[in-house]
């Protein structure tokens, strides 16, 4: 991972509250993974925690997560201390660690755009096999992989500003740029395509592989239409 997420931890977590994180990314997550009662979860580049905490209180029996920088993890745990969940929270490279229990269902909302090459790719799907026990699913929620269009402001405020095509067109990083009211900052993913993330995956021994198009939370209708949302849910980043 190139990013350092240690010095802008807190203002990624403040994303989390964007409307397009609610309405559509936290929705269709949600909606994929469905009832997680009971089930034993590893989330993998968990960040500050957002979506290991939601899981949590969704019902999953024991959940798991884990991401590189300390920061985030930091943020995780003082969440955890105030909510009390019983969420263990790890700092490291997934890849490294020892597989010491097998996972009903390994999530990640972001973690495989940040491979850098195809190698990459597929050492981080083979492991998030390995960790599996069998038969389970991963769900992933990543940014698309294949675009038709650099999106720059998308609906009617400048949330976040996706440079991946001028980068595809130059073989280098993928930049993005996150818009607060008090500021900015940029993180850097990779591009790969749709069929090299297929072939890591049956590599790592998946049969079944699905992209899941985002979708728009039937309760936000109530609040814009979907006019509002519409450069968004046509070319989401």
């Amino acid at each position: 991972m190139t990013t350092d997420y240690d010095p802008i931890a807190e203002q990624y977590k403040r994303t989390k509250q964007q409307p397009w994180r609610t309405y559509i990314e936290c929705f269709t997550l949600m909606k994929l993974i469905g009832d997680p009662h009971g089930l034993d979860v590893l989330d993998v580049g968990c960040g500050e925690g957002f979506y290991t905490r939601l899981i949590r209180e969704r019902g999953a029996a024991r959940v798991t997560g884990i991401d590189q920088s300390h920061g985030m993890i930091e943020l995780a745990r003082t969440q955890e201390a105030q909510h009390q969940l019983g969420i263990e929270y790890i700092v490291g490279d997934a890849r490294e660690l020892p597989v010491t229990r097998q996972f009903d269902l390994v999530m990640a909302a972001y973690l495989l755009n940040y491979a850098q090459d195809p190698q990459e790719l597929q050492a981080i799907v083979r492991w998030a096999r390995s960790v599996l026990a069998a038969g389970r699913p991963i769900r992933h929620r990543q940014w698309q992989p294949d675009p038709d269009v650099s999106v720059g402001s998308v609906l009617s405020e400048v949330w976040i500003r996706d440079e991946r095509a001028r980068a595809m067109a130059r073989g280098r990083a993928d930049h993005r740029t996150f818009y607060l009211h008090d500021g900015s900052f940029e993180i850097e993913n990779y591009h790969l395509s749709s069929t090299t993330h297929e072939t890591a995956c049956r590599l790592a021994g998946f049969r079944e592989i699905r992209w899941h198009p985002v979708e728009l939370s039937p309760g936000e209708l109530t609040v814009h239409d979907q006019v509002f949302w519409s450069t968004f849910l046509d070319y989401p980043p």
